[in-house]
């Protein structure tokens, strides 16, 4: 019937981890084995996948020898550490950290966007950050037929985007105050629940923190325009799950709504969500768990012929991060660029 390829998932107790293994099953993803890497710490804990028990093995050299593609999702420097190490055993990886995404030899992917860029890779393709892949999701549709000069972006990330204990840390905050308590703050750096602030990632001298930058470097690559114009304000939410954008795009000359919002509807991975007589538009707790980022309150700006607002909403663990990854995953399957696993599906 089909080939079927050995998948291993680094980091499979994270978050990020326990989605990746969710999707590999509901998209009936073709694998023939599926192996469990995590920390030490994690190894021994046992996860389900298609009605079996599986035990998450420790991460070592030896774990990546007849696997066929690495579904990493474990931190930048455990990323730096192994993938080179599976590569070397024959293996693809498709990291969802930060480490090579702007490494020049390594094609940074979201699906719907640029996927030719998989025909690219030596071995290891990068998943862009949660916010770069809902945000490029949306806006290259309209970018096809008008190419962007210009993006604003202000993005109001959820605490899933630092991880599981981050979303358990918020509840926890929102508790201790409702009792009267101090908050809790081990993961943040300040109360996130009944709050908000600047995302917490370093400074650089621009005044730009990483988060931000990332933004602007990473749709730089995916669009292939070195020199768009991309200015990000990245700010934590008291959310659990899901992550809101508000986008401001300038073009050359002016872009008729109503045919953005033609666009928007016909594209893929993009839902419209819309009712202007209830004002209801895109929020995070319907984008949580949704595989399509919803867009909405697409409108005139004011302030410059040539602009466009719009708003959006997508889930942080789904689309940005482990569907975008599954999604590669699949892309190598369709263009034959993984080696297949000795076992052949029967018929």
């Amino acid at each position: 019937m089909g080939q079927a390829y050995r998948v291993a998932i680094l980091g499979a107790t994270g978050a990020v981890g326990a989605e990746l293994i969710t999707l590999l099953e509901e998209r009936n993803f073709p694998l023939s084995s599926l192996k469990l890497l995590a920390s030490p710490r994690s190894s021994g804990q046992i996860l389900r996948f298609q009605g079996e028990a599986i035990q998450v093995e420790e991460v070592r050299e030896a774990a990546f020898q007849d696997i066929d593609l690495v579904l990493a999702s474990a931190g930048g420097s455990v990323s730096r550490t192994w993938a080179p190490k599976a590569v070397k055993a024959g293996a693809v990886v498709v990291d969802n950290s930060s480490a090579y995404r702007m490494d020049p030899q390594v094609p940074l992917i979201v699906p719907e966007v640029n996927p030719e860029a998989v025909t690219q890779h030596q071995g290891i393709i990068a998943n862009p950050n949660c916010t770069t892949i809902l945000m490029n999701v949306v806006v290259w549709p309209l970018h096809q037929l008008q190419p962007v000069q210009r993006i604003l972006a202000a993005t109001y990330q959820s605490a899933s985007g630092a991880g599981a204990r981050a979303m358990e840390e918020v509840k926890a905050q929102a508790q201790a105050i409702l009792n009267g308590d101090p908050p809790p703050t081990e993961i943040f750096p300040y109360p996130l629940a009944f709050n908000l602030f600047p995302h917490n990632s370093d400074l650089n001298a621009n005044g730009y923190c990483m988060e931000e930058m990332k933004m602007v470097q990473e749709t730089r690559k995916i669009f292939n325009a070195s020199d768009l114009r991309v200015s990000v304000t990245c700010v934590r939410v008291p959310v659990l799950r899901a992550h809101s954008e508000a986008i401001n795009l300038e073009f050359s000359q002016p872009f008729a709504v109503e045919k953005a919002r033609s666009i928007l509807q016909d594209s893929p991975g993009v839902k419209l969500v819309e009712d202007w007589q209830a004002n209801y538009f895109p929020m995070p707790i319907d984008a949580s768990g949704q595989d399509e980022v919803l867009v909405g309150r697409i409108r005139q700006d004011l302030s410059h012929a040539n602009g466009l607002e719009l708003w959006l909403s997508g889930d942080q663990i789904r689309k940005g991060a482990a569907l975008n990854a599954v999604q590669i995953a699949e892309l190598l399957v369709k263009r034959q660029l993984l080696k297949p696993s000795p076992a052949i599906v029967s018929a």
